[in-house]
């Protein structure tokens, strides 16, 4: 939650974007929890100051906070999770990220402080460690509280390889998330991923047990949200102006979304099979992601440009936004005919979970193969390589031609999925993980 004030000057809450705030919603509704964060804007930074019993939010030095966030967490290891990085040129760490390093570190010591300080309060309480941001503090926790029952969940992609952070830098990632009971994951492939990547940084894995847990989202809130007023209002436009076909895509503007060839593979299916121009549209409804950093300013430049590039071939073929506007993306998700999750990597992918939920044209799922969603979904969707921009627009030309039979008994099938294994499932999961597992016993036990 991120707050604000209005213009009467009265605070705001605005929901935070992405699939770990909807899961992390739902576990505080379920179940006693505080939840530790970092305050970003001015308002926050009021709440921290009047304190929250079940709202523990920290205030950072702002020039820690960015080198933090803006230099180590995004986009190093970001960029290193989703294998993002050419190499042969960058990335490049010099003294200044040295310097950013030490920041992370000192946020994180942060955030353990603030993990004991609650602690000391309520000592049987497990601890929840989310992502990338987090790698170093549960083990300044283990240092000061050895019985603590620690976890974390790892939300994106596990690499293999992370040669890209000198010795030292890996081998304290891999410290700190090995200093949890359990390390959780969204797939099987990124849990082998983080035990072979141990193996080669620490030796193994130790006492920590690794599983895969997919999140998933909230049924009940997509059928009340679908309804909405907010929602159809957005439908109503789309309906008005649409085509005899309509492929979507809602993402945010990030490299690892891989957004520039999902329109460059739109404009081969034009180019390919003339029978669909005039016929079909791509709505791509993109959030603006990390505009503080260079690399992801350069992207939303390069994905601009290659719609006005596509549009320029044929003409209005691609109709681009980029806003914060999810009443308009559930609409987009009711209307779309095909729906293409081409992401480079993706830890999960939501967007391939809540748009078949609430879809109302049988429409057809084009998901890539390194999607953490593609693990359960895949069967389902039709699958491609995300670097196969000619294999993708075939997979479109294909989806835009499956009979009416085999469209709704595609989408059936992922909407009984995603009901049965909602995020209650991944929630109860989770917390079974804590139940069935021993704190590490105290270094004098």
């Amino acid at each position: 939650m991120t707050y604000g004030r209005d213009a009467d000057g009265n605070r705001t809450e605005r929901r935070g974007g992405g699939g770990l705030v909807t899961a992390l919603r739902g576990l505080r509704e379920h179940h006693d929890v505080t939840w530790i964060a970092s305050a970003v804007t001015d308002e926050d930074r009021r709440v921290a100051e009047e304190g929250n019993g079940s709202v523990v939010l920290l205030a950072h030095d702002p020039e820690v906070y960015d080198r933090f966030y803006n230099v180590v967490a995004n986009p190093m290891l970001w960029f290193i999770q989703h294998t993002l990085w050419s190499r042969s040129v960058s990335p490049s760490l010099d003294e200044a990220f040295h310097e950013a390093w030490r920041d992370y570190e000192r946020v994180n010591r942060t955030f353990a402080d603030a993990v004991v300080a609650q602690l000391d309060t309520t000592p049987d309480a497990a601890v929840f460690f989310h992502d990338y941001h987090l790698y170093l503090a549960p083990r300044f926790v283990r240092e000061a509280r050895p019985d603590a029952v620690l976890a974390h969940f790892v939300h994106i992609p596990w690499p293999v390889d992370w040669t890209v952070l000198p010795e030292a830098m890996r081998r304290a990632v891999h410290e700190g998330l090995l200093a949890n009971d359990v390390v959780a994951f969204h797939t099987r492939r990124w849990a082998r991923n983080f035990e072979l990547s141990c193996a080669e940084v620490m030796g193994g894995c130790g006492r920590t047990r690794v599983v895969a847990h997919p999140i998933s989202i909230d049924p009940a809130e997509f059928d009340e949200l679908r309804e909405s007023p907010a929602v159809l209002a957005e439908e109503e436009a789309i309906v008005a102006g649409r085509p005899e076909k309509l492929i979507v895509r809602v993402d945010r503007t990030d490299p690892s979304k891989n957004v520039v060839r999902g329109f460059e593979a739109f404009g081969t299916l034009l180019d390919a099979h003339p029978e669909w121009r005039g016929r079909v549209r791509m709505l791509a409804f993109l959030d603006p992601s990390r505009q503080a950093i260079p690399e992801y300013v350069a992207y939303l430049d390069a994905v601009e440009r290659t719609a006005a590039e596509v549009n320029a071939r044929h003409d209005g073929a691609v109709e681009l936004r980029v806003a914060d506007n999810f009443p308009q993306s559930v609409a987009a998700y009711k209307q779309f005919d095909v729906l293409l999750v081409n992401a480079v990597y993706d830890g999960m992918n939501l967007v391939a979970k809540e748009a078949p939920l609430v879809n109302a044209r049988d429409g057809v799922v084009v998901l890539s193969e390194n999607a953490g969603a593609h693990e359960e979904l895949g069967a389902w969707c039709l699958t491609v390589n995300p670097f196969d921009v000619w294999g993708q627009a075939e997979a479109l030309h294909e989806a835009l031609s499956l009979d009416d039979a085999e469209r709704r008994e595609r989408l059936e099938a992922i909407r009984g999925w995603i009901r049965a294994h909602d995020v209650r499932a991944w929630i109860d999961a989770l917390l079974a993980d804590l139940d069935d597992v021993t704190a590490y016993p105290s270094p004098d036990a």
